[in-house]
């Protein structure tokens, strides 16, 4: 279905304005509603919106969620559904500040859902995190796995996100998808994520910093195939209630993703041996099933192909923003 109006919270961010872009390359209007938060420039978040910006069926509207007269009064079209990633992102940034990590991603949720239930919008899609499962052996990650231990104030407001959906969901007949993201990587990924990170500082010879001894484990997902996943939640219109896993079903090891940076970069990396990082797990592993069996869901992108997509855009983005 296209020509839907498609409110996109977050949408200046790595991910959403991905999801903004395809959205207006599938035919729909999309509104983004971002706060530009100071976790990282203003500049990179203004060059993700870009391409967004020459569709005449894009609105920016900036807006902090936990504002809800606001939402109210600068949203006032008629619109088909939500896609919900707006929140303060990280796991160890939260265990330094968790009341703020409350506020935006569990109030802020909140006012998303009122404001779905007020003006009668009946999709909702929320991103969750795979840090809801906490230290979990019990590999690949299943969405019928028990959630009672997270390790991090992130991934407690997570699963409190996906519990408030499942009561707008009973009560409104809201249908709410959680989407468990696992790793997301690529073009315009966060500074502060480690592909991201680590790229620039051996790129400058500088020590990056090596948490463990090199053998945790994540399920890189490629940005675009998380994208394909959101779409297909967003029009996904059987139950009114899933959680749903989206990664890639293979593992990398922390030793694997420094060596690839360094095949595709062409540089040596600087090691700075730390010890292990509170809140962090040992490992991420999908599941993907359910997101086969529902969204038909099939990522696409390997990590290696991956990380060479990230490089391209970062040496873009050097040159542009180079003195």
């Amino acid at each position: 279905m296209t020509d839907q109006h498609i409110i996109v919270t977050g949408g200046a961010g790595f991910i959403g304005s991905h999801i903004a872009e395809r959205l207006l390359s599938d035919g729909h209007h999309v509104t983004v509603i971002d706060n530009f938060d100071s976790f990282y420039s203003r500049s990179q978040k203004e060059q993700n919106l870009v391409r967004c910006k020459t569709s005449p069926n894009f609105n920016l509207i900036e807006l902090d969620i936990l504002d809800a007269e606001g939402l109210e009064n600068k949203l006032t079209r008629s619109y088909d559904g939500i896609i919900h990633l707006a929140a303060k992102a990280g796991v160890r940034p939260s265990i330094l500040n968790p009341v703020a990590y409350q506020q935006t991603n569990v109030s802020g949720t909140q006012n998303m859902l009122e404001f779905a239930r007020k003006k009668n919008i009946k999709q909702f899609v929320f991103a969750s995190s795979s840090s809801v499962y906490g230290i979990n052996k019990n590999v690949p990650w299943s969405e019928n796995d028990n959630l009672l231990f997270p390790i991090s104030p992130y991934a407690s407001t997570k699963i409190s996100g996906e519990l408030m959906g499942h009561v707008y969901s009973h009560l409104y007949n809201i249908r709410f998808i959680a989407l468990r993201f696992f790793t997301v990587f690529g073009p315009r990924q966060r500074p502060d994520l480690a592909i991201h990170a680590f790229t620039k500082k051996m790129l400058n010879d500088e020590p990056i910093p090596f948490f463990g001894n090199g053998e945790t484990r994540r399920d890189y997902t490629f940005v675009d195939d998380i994208v394909d996943g959101v779409i297909s939640a967003l029009h996904y219109d059987q139950t009114l209630y899933e959680i749903i896993n989206l990664g890639n079903h293979h593992t990398v090891s922390l030793k694997e993703m420094v060596s690839t940076i360094e095949t595709v970069t062409g540089r040596k990396a600087i090691i700075d041996q730390k010890p292990e990082q509170p809140g962090d797990v040992p490992q991420t592993y999908a599941s993907i099933d359910k997101a086969r069996r529902l969204l038909n869901y099939q990522p696409k992108t390997e990590f290696k192909e991956g990380v060479r997509r990230f490089f391209e855009w970062f040496s873009e983005q050097q040159k542009t923003f180079s003195p």
